[in-house]
């Protein structure tokens, strides 16, 4: 096994993107960070390293415990970084979060329906 590979290529061999594009592209989109700092696709990465991937609302910050450059099984995967525990209480507090807001009827914030359109037309016009 090598001492160091890409970041994009771990990042789609630990599961944490679908395909390497999408790695490249969260890459230089500013959703990586590596030992504090903004990484291009092909800077390596090493034993130890420490990551920061954020997926929409989601942070991981996670230690680099293997390397490798094909794509393996989830539970081989996981075992290829560990969370940190401050990240996974956050990512848990997060989860609980949206728990509550769902039962709580609170929807996330997204564009109005066909029929809110029309209720708030109504609503704008007076009527």
């Amino acid at each position: 096994m090598s001492e160091a590979v890409r970041l994009d290529k771990w990042l789609w061999a630990s599961r944490f993107f679908k395909t390497r594009g999408v790695a490249q592209q969260a890459i230089k989109g500013g959703k990586v960070e590596i030992n504090g700092a903004s990484p291009k696709a092909s800077r390596l990465v090493r034993h130890g390293d420490r990551l920061r991937v954020t997926k929409g609302e989601v942070r991981f910050e996670v230690v680099v415990e293997q390397l490798g450059e094909k794509r393996v099984s989830a539970p081989l995967a996981r075992a290829m970084y560990s969370e940190t525990d401050a990240s996974r209480q956050a990512r848990e507090r997060l989860a609980e979060e949206r728990r509550l807001n769902a039962a709580a009827g609170i929807s996330p914030a997204r564009r109005p329906d066909k029929r809110e359109r029309r209720q708030l037309r109504r609503f704008n016009r007076g009527e």
